[in-house]
């Protein structure tokens, strides 16, 4: 199985997000925004119910568990080899970006617009505009 082409692993994945997005949405109610999820299990609400925080660790857990197997299964993607300083640096902006537009790609551009919520589509479009910019610059600007 490692010798499946990449464009059909990005396919798998894809139908394995979407249908993981509708089972949460179809049996929970909840919507697949990861961000909104690992922030319940992390810092519960007032009523710091264990039922909601339950279900929220097994969603995360199951991420980090299928993440691996796919790798072991899987060929890997290809390591970017950034130093640890950039990816942090990343990690806290893409963090305070999901604060900011209240959602992050999973929520708004997965479930969002599965939703056809008006705010989920000027979201989504905003942060790959963004992106779509920032690798522009980053390739060809050579600043």
């Amino acid at each position: 199985m490692t010798h499946f082409h990449p464009y059909l692993q990005a396919l798998g994945g894809g139908v394995l997000i979407g249908l993981a997005s509708w089972l949460l949405l179809a049996s929970l109610g909840r919507v697949t925004g990861i961000s909104g999820i690992a922030a319940g299990a992390l810092f519960p609400g007032k009523d710091g119910s264990t039922e909601d925080r339950s279900w929220r660790w097994a969603f995360l857990a199951g991420l980090v568990v299928m993440g691996g197997i796919a790798t072991l299964w899987l060929q890997p993607p290809a390591n970017t080899s950034q130093p640890w300083g950039t990816l942090a640096l990343a990690g806290l902006l893409v963090g305070f970006g999901t604060v900011m537009g209240s959602g992050c790609t999973s929520g708004h551009g997965v479930c969002g617009l599965g939703r056809r919520s008006l705010r989920s589509l000027v979201a989504t479009v905003t942060f790959m505009g963004t992106g779509f910019a920032t690798v522009f610059i980053a390739k060809y600007a050579h600043l």
